[in-house]
């Protein structure tokens, strides 16, 4: 059978580091990397003040000296490489409140930022002329102190350290021969500026110490989140709100795939909001791992780190999602919808039993591929975050929580965009949804705004699938398709069971057993293996499997 790319349900984006085997591995959680971005951040502002402290004090002293005959600015000289470094360094500062920069590529900026640092100190110390040839003695400057500091609070792997560390503590012996060639100084011989700064490298090595230390400290920190007997492994996939990553249990080597959930996503800045998301997860993580449909992918175990990181442990699965699987492939015939739908109303039919709505049916949430010998078994993923019927009105449907709207808004059933109350019939109009994209290769309804695609699942008359697919599609399936995505709940299919009863009596051509096989044994693998496929893996998680995703932060 021809291979297939790895996908199961997803710790936020950290500083990693990808051994001989391809694994990627964390080498400092990303909480440590904001925090360590946000000290950047102050440093920025720390170096501004200093340049400018320091050029008015310049002038203070050499207007002492020369009693008030010399000028307060110059544009060129200490003053214009002071002005450019205090401009360097808001534009750093800046581009590091962005919420949005990723804070491997933030710290990445500070070592180029330590550089350039280093070459306006070194430019500064030797651009007064020395009217006598200087002493050459050993001496520690300003930038040995510079990349220690950097060290401590632009954490980075040692050979990063190292590598801009190096071209750093070179910019004094590179300033002295700049200032040689210009006829500033005078001195000779040339290997003389590597005599006299040669106790900057002696520091660099002991950067590269703490760098080890730093980095060593934040893998101690990583081993004491492990998300309980869960060791992480490869990343299969990131979105919006953290990451997929291959995991095996510690005593039983049973694959599984994890996904944390970023602890700034669940209530922002506001810790009450973070408390109920916290609160609420857990309980409906709890109700979901109730869920024992073969149809519904298993939760194996979930929980809340202490830095209030949520996580899921699922199991792992083989094939694509339906998105994934539209996206390549094309629409699909009639027999094999049939077939899929079947098992997700056998999926959804359990979870309305137990008075659980799922609330977000679509495509990207519903996954085939094998299980165990069989092909095109599906199932139906993030189920995290369901939604009691008890509990009456879908309060946070369209409503936002912390800002964010629940829902997938071309799924999404007309009275949840009203914010009334649902049950198991909103998922059902889900379901139509998702079998109109699978007989067509579209949505039912489309849109360049949400509020344009809610308007349309409020009031607009779906075009037939007939009308708009590839294959024919059967009279009574196009009947029951649009029994699904009547406006009216009570028009639709009363119950999943009844649904899955209507499509079975629906005059499709069947899809067999043998049909899945030939069909997943005729798909070419995707080139370059998991991470190099077409559709990049962190591309569909970030729609495919995410939980909380969905829930939280859509």
């Amino acid at each position: 059978m021809a291979d297939r790319p790895l996908i199961g349900p997803v710790p936020p984006s950290s500083l990693v580091r990808t051994s001989s085997s391809g694994i990627r591995r964390r080498v400092l959680p990303a909480d440590l990397l904001r925090n360590a971005s946000r000290r950047l951040r102050i440093m920025c502002l720390v170096g501004c003040g200093l340049w400018t402290l320091g050029s008015v004090l310049g002038h203070l002293a050499e207007r002492a000296m020369s009693q008030g005959n010399s000028r307060w600015l110059r544009l060129e000289g200490p003053d214009g490489i002071a002005g450019l470094s205090v401009l360097v360094s808001l534009l750093v500062f800046f581009y590091a409140r962005s919420t949005d920069r990723e804070p491997t590529s933030i710290l990445n900026l500070g070592l180029g930022y330590m550089v350039f640092t280093a070459f306006a100190l070194g430019l500064t110390f030797h651009w007064v002329p020395m009217s006598v040839s200087p002493s050459i003695a050993p001496q520690i400057s300003w930038i040995g102190a510079v990349v220690l500091m950097f060290a401590a609070i632009v954490p980075s792997t040692p050979a990063k350290t190292f590598a801009a560390g190096f071209v750093a503590v070179s910019m004094n012996p590179i300033a002295m021969w700049i200032a040689r060639a210009r006829g500033l100084w005078n001195f000779e011989p040339p290997s003389d500026a590597l005599l006299m700064h040669y106790p900057d490298y002696l520091l660099l090595g002991v950067a590269v110490v703490i760098s080890h230390v730093v980095t060593g400290l934040g893998q101690e920190v990583a081993k004491a989140r492990a998300m309980g007997s869960y060791q992480l492994g490869e990343l299969l996939g990131r979105g919006g709100m953290g990451e997929v990553y291959h995991a095996r249990h510690r005593m039983l080597a049973r694959p599984a795939a994890i996904k944390l959930i970023r602890p700034e996503m669940l209530g922002g800045t506001d810790p009450a909001a973070a408390q109920l998301a916290v609160a609420r997860f857990r309980r409906e993580a709890e109700t979901a791992a109730s869920l024992r449909s073969p149809h519904t992918v298993e939760l194996y175990d979930f929980g809340v780190t202490d830095d209030k990181t949520l996580y899921f442990v699922m199991e792992l699965l083989e094939g694509l999602t339906l998105e994934s699987l539209v996206r390549r492939h094309g629409a699909l015939p009639a027999g094999r919808v049939v077939h899929i739908l079947r098992q997700v109303c056998a999926s959804l039919e359990e979870a309305h039993v137990r008075g659980l709505v799922h609330r977000d049916i679509k495509p990207a949430n519903i996954h085939v591929g094998r299980v165990g010998l069989v092909d095109d078994f599906v199932k139906v993923l993030d189920f995290g975050l369901v939604k009691p019927i008890s509990e009456g009105t879908m309060e946070h449907s369209l409503a936002t929580q912390g800002g964010l709207v629940i829902g997938t808004p071309g799924y999404m059933a007309p009275e949840m965009a009203l914010s009334a109350q649902v049950d198991g019939r909103a998922d059902l109009y889900s379901v139509g949804c998702v079998a109109y994209y699978l007989l067509t290769g579209r949505q039912v309804f489309e849109g360049d705004t949400v509020m344009k695609v809610f308007a349309q699942h409020l009031q607009a008359t779906p075009t037939p699938p007939s009308q708009r697919g590839p294959y024919a599609v059967p009279p009574d399936l196009e009947r029951i398709v649009l029994s699904c995505l009547a406006k009216n709940p009570e028009d639709r299919p009363r119950t999943a069971a009844t649904l899955d009863r209507q499509l079975a009596a629906a005059d499709a051509d069947p899809w067999s057993d043998d049909d899945a096989r030939k069909w997943w044994e005729a798909v070419p693998p995707p080139p370059g293996g998991l991470e190099a496929n077409g559709d990049q893996p962190t591309e569909e998680y970030g729609r495919g499997a995410s939980v909380t995703r969905t829930a939280i932060d859509l």
